[in-house]
């Protein structure tokens, strides 16, 4: 069965790899399972034919054969538990990368979200310029306290996991702000992610369907 995934007919970051179809395409790549893309524009994901793929009408989605799944998380976890490769097969270990997947969504990127709103959506409000800095201070909180956790280890816990692909993928959305930077553990963390040959296809992928020219994975 053909697997099928939706993303952006033209993404916001112009295919830089943070829409979040890249954490699927990455995922796909890393258990070498061939997929499809379904390009959608922003109109097309308010229709209802989208939105019975994903209420809140957003992207990805992810079908095959009779299954539809929408959510980031549960599509990568879906993919991760079905296929060799993103999960441990000690019982413990594989407890422990879904673990970090479940951190990375609910603890880390909210916080960096809240950055993206900030600057983006409300940019033109009077309060911006007094909520800016106290939204960098907790992302650099959070980040402060992964750092410390990875320390000086390759993975957040023994090999790469689907715990690590999800966190490099959260991570990368701060690299735009400069915040990332101020971590030189996490920024190297983040290029180790970058430089997976699973990665690269996918960048490259998510690259040329935006720009159309090939990417340099």
């Amino acid at each position: 069965m053909t697997i099928t995934i939706t993303a952006f007919e033209r993404s916001p970051d112009g295919g830089m790899g943070l829409a979040r179809d890249t954490r699927v395409r990455w995922a796909l790549e890393e258990v070498g399972q061939p997929y499809a893309v379904r390009y959608v524009s922003f109109q097309a994901m308010k229709e209802p034919a989208h939105l019975r793929l994903h209420p809140f009408g957003q992207i990805p989605t992810y079908e095959e054969g009779g299954l539809a799944l929408f959510e980031t998380g549960a599509i990568v976890f879906h993919i991760a538990d079905r296929h060799a490769g993103l999960l441990p097969e000690d019982a413990d270990a594989r407890a422990r990368a879904v673990m970090w997947m479940f951190a990375a969504l609910s603890s880390v990127e909210p916080c960096i979200l809240e950055l993206v709103t900030a600057r983006f959506q409300e940019g033109d409000k009077p309060w911006t310029p007094e909520r800016l800095p106290l939204v960098k201070d907790r992302i650099r909180q959070r980040l402060s306290l992964l750092a410390t956790r990875l320390g000086d280890a390759e993975w957040l816990d023994g090999a790469f996991s689907a715990g690590d692909l999800m966190m490099v993928s959260v991570l990368l959305r701060t690299r735009p702000s400069g915040i990332l930077d101020e971590f030189p553990s996490l920024a190297a963390y983040v290029a180790r992610g970058e430089a997976r040959p699973a990665y690269q296809r996918a960048f490259a992928a998510q690259l040329e369907a935006n720009t159309g020219k090939p990417g340099a994975g």
